[in-house]
This record gives C-alpha cells, structure tokens and sequence, in this order.
C-alpha cells in the first residue's frame, strides 16, 4: 500500500496517478456484511491515527469510487501520492 500526503514537499510535485490496487483476501471466509462492518470500522478509526479528517474524507471517497473520478477526488483535495507499491 501506498503513502499518501497532504502537502508538497520541497515544492517539487512527485505526484502519482493511481491504479487499481491488487485484490485483498480474508484468510478466513467473511460474509457481506462482516466486510462492510471491517470497512466502517477502519474508516472511522483510521483519522484517529493522524492527518487531517478532510484529507480522510477525500481518500475515503476516492476508494469507494472507480478510478477516474477516484483520481479527480484525490487531486482535487491535493493529496500526493508518493508510493503505488
């Protein structure tokens, strides 16, 4: 997984488009909702971490998203991805 910033640094623009992320799998099988419910937790604890919740919001609507308007919302809200790895 990727890093991701808020804010250029040096002033150099090291911007990355983004692609879609390879496919995750449980190590054990999981239903629908315990997926969802996994989700939602991660998304509301995750600005608890740090960074800022706008910045959150945006990658949160970017993954729920497809990938060009993924890409819109991530640029838009000046979020910098430094890795695709």
């Amino acid at each position: 997984m990727g890093c991701a910033g808020s804010s250029q640094s040096n002033g150099e623009e090291t911007a990355k488009k983004l692609r879609k992320p390879k496919a995750w799998k449980h190590t054990q099988p999981i239903t629908k909702t315990e997926l969802i419910q996994m989700r939602d937790e991660f998304w509301d604890t995750a600005p608890h971490y740090g960074g800022q919740k706008e910045i959150w919001d945006a990658l949160r609507a970017a993954a729920e998203a497809d990938l060009s308007l993924a890409q819109a919302i991530v640029d838009s809200a000046g979020v910098i991805i430094t890795s695709t790895d």
